[in-house]
């Protein structure tokens, strides 16, 4: 790859106010009618945020956005109550904190070291319920979140890879610029120089959402202090708290959270989050006998559209639309296979991990 490709890649579009209106207009159009039928997913905040993930291209941001819609109205993300998933919370792998960084962000904390024995599908269940529930509680003026990623026993075993495609892939695809910082703590260093061999590939933006710490280094202790609170922070973080999870408060903290979702879509008002109440305005105005056959036929015209847009969409993918998580992910992947260290070039390293999350899971 030349000098120049790279720079490409690494470049940001920044858009004044009035080209991103614009942009977003031209979003709509590309949708439309849906964009009428879902309109808070389809608002100027929610629209903006696939196009940045996109870099302002209006296709691919209508493309990924419909996609969103579509899986939404399959999946049903708004409809995951914690009686659902609790026995997957119960394994304490991933969780939400009860307490917000220094600028007000949903902190969302891994234990890559923990496994779990629940089926793929599960795991997803809960990840997507954390999600959903983290965006449900995001302050007006705060549209990301923070992930904390523990690494403290962890090894190649912890990983499934079909897990990870699938986690990659609702990360990537239907949570666009949810992600402020992702903090991996004591990994294996290899982790970290993978991830240098990889930023060039990336925008600026990319990388940068992504930072390693270690509890012996002091730049790193000085990081955390100025991002969150240390007497609330967990001590595997280098925090002062040495409680951890109080899991008894935790359920009932999101079994609240499940009554107000029901409160908001019993009642037809908007969820706060910018995710869930479209899928639900939509619902709420269906009998439940037309409920399936309706969600089918926006399916079904939804991917007949998708298919008049990747007509249009001459220009090939590129590694830009790789979101951050995905990086993060991508990353685990290739430093638990071995042969992708066993005579290698670093692009011919990046290619097949590149092939593997486009490939899908198998």
């Amino acid at each position: 790859m030349s000098f120049k490709k790279l720079k490409d890649i690494a470049s940001e579009k920044t858009l004044s106010p009035q080209e991103q209106q614009a942009k977003i207009g031209e979003v709509r159009k590309i949708i439309g009618p849906i964009a009428d039928k879902f309109p808070t997913m389809c608002s100027d905040a929610s629209v903006l945020r696939f196009l940045i993930a996109r870099n302002y291209n209006t296709k691919k941001a209508a493309k990924m956005l419909k996609g969103t819609i579509k899986w939404r109205l399959e999946f049903k993300p708004e409809k995951i109550r914690w009686d659902d998933v609790a026995h997957e919370a119960a394994i304490r792998r991933l969780y939400k904190a009860d307490y917000l960084d220094k600028q007000g962000r949903i902190v969302l904390v891994m234990k890559a070291g923990v496994q779990s024995t629940n089926s793929a599908i599960v795991q997803i269940k809960y990840l997507v319920y954390c999600l959903e529930n983290a965006i449900l509680n995001l302050s007006s003026k705060q549209e990301q979140m923070v992930w904390l990623i523990d690494f403290q026993g962890w090894n190649k075993s912890c990983v499934s890879l079909k897990v990870t495609r699938d986690t990659a892939q609702v990360l990537q695809s239907h949570y666009p610029e949810r992600l402020g910082l992702a903090i991996l703590y004591n990994p294996p260093k290899v982790f970290e120089s993978f991830w240098t061999m990889v930023k060039p590939f990336l925008e600026p933006k990319t990388y940068k959402k992504v930072t390693f710490a270690y509890p012996d280094n002091p730049r790193s202790h000085k990081m955390m202090e100025e991002l969150f609170d240390m007497d609330k922070l967990e001590s595997c973080f280098g925090g002062k708290n040495t409680v951890g999870l109080n899991y008894e408060a935790y359920a009932q903290r999101m079994r609240e959270d499940d009554k107000r979702m029901s409160d908001f879509i019993d009642s037809g008002c908007s969820s706060p989050s910018n995710l869930n109440s479209e899928v639900n305005e939509s619902l709420h105005s269906r009998d439940s006998e037309d409920e399936t056959s309706s969600d089918e036929a926006v399916c079904a015209n939804l991917e007949e559209d998708d298919d008049i847009i990747h007509k249009q969409m001459c220009e090939p993918k590129d590694e830009r639309e790789i979101s951050t998580l995905v990086c993060v992910q991508f990353t685990f992947n290739c430093c638990i296979s071995l042969r992708w260290f066993t005579g290698c070039s670093a692009r011919g390293r990046f290619d097949s991990g590149l092939a593997v999350f486009r490939a899908g899971p198998q």
